[in-house]
């Protein structure tokens, strides 16, 4: 059995719920999980004071064992290079320095391989919309980031299920009906052809577990709700837990309890 917690949007800052990265942290601690996979938004405001608290949850996790991130569009300072205009390097300075260098990483535990994907590119051309409330908001998989991915699980063990991380969601959220991705369902069939099982995503503020039939081998979006005050449609913060045997994947959503835990909510199973 491999375990994985699924957290993403802790949005350090004004909006994160300290009380509820103690809980989380107390849980990696215990040794629950075999890894810690974080999809992006550690900061609000992609500040070094966010990012420096941030820092914290993630020292505190590597110490316990595997861990992989992204970023998210909240940890990206495009306004230092809209549309590619200006200063490149400061848009993933502080991301970089206090969360990793590597903005695609990739991990391999028994059982599980793991590749990250950034998702979060700012303001781009490939970014805008029609709709204003779009900017720096959209996500992007650039092709060059697809045949990328393709050839970084070319080598994953043939057993292992394949993992994507990356921040945008690529399933329409129940109360926004908005996707966070641009070309959700030919990205999906192609992950789905790369043999793609799961995708570890988050953006959406609101917890939620799909299965996506239409595509080759079928795929499972874990989408895990926001760890900050930030919930969307007044919900509770939550976080998802993802189990791997060789028969099946279970993923079960954690609830904020109001009392200082997370507790284990729904639960949804599926067949390898």
């Amino acid at each position: 059995m491999t375990t994985i917690l699924h957290v993403s949007d802790l949005h350090f800052g004004r909006p994160a719920v300290l009380e509820q990265i103690d809980a989380i942290e107390r849980a990696v601690r215990a040794g629950e999980f075999d890894v810690v996979a974080a999809s992006g938004d550690f900061s609000q405001r992609a500040r070094a004071g966010e990012f420096q608290r941030a820092a914290v949850f993630v020292r505190e996790a590597r110490a316990n064992g595997p861990f992989i991130s992204v970023p998210g569009n909240h940890d990206v300072a495009w306004w230092y290079a809209p549309l590619g205009v200006g200063d490149d390097a400061r848009v993933y300075e502080n991301y970089r320095r206090y969360i990793n260098e590597d903005l695609e990483p990739t991990l391999a535990v028994p059982g599980a391989y793991f590749v990250g994907i950034n998702t979060a590119h700012g303001v781009t051309r490939r970014t805008l919309t029609w709709n204003p409330r779009d900017i720096s908001i959209i996500g992007d998989v650039t092709p060059a980031q697809v045949e990328r991915t393709r050839e970084r699980f070319a080598v994953a063990p043939a057993d292992d299920v394949k993992v994507v991380v990356m921040h945008h969601n690529p399933v329409a959220g129940q109360l926004s009906q908005r996707y966070g991705l641009k070309h959700t369902p030919r990205l999906l069939q192609t992950f789905s052809a790369m043999g793609v099982k799961v995708v570890l995503c988050g953006h959406d503020h609101q917890e939620a577990v799909n299965y996506i039939e239409h595509t080759t081998g079928g795929v499972i979006v874990s989408t895990a709700g926001t760890v900050s005050n930030r919930s969307r449609g007044g919900r509770p913060s939550s976080y998802n837990v993802i189990d791997i045997s060789t028969s099946e994947i279970v993923v079960t959503t954690h609830i904020w309890n109001g009392e200082g835990a997370f507790v284990p909510g729904a639960q949804q199973c599926f067949a390898r």
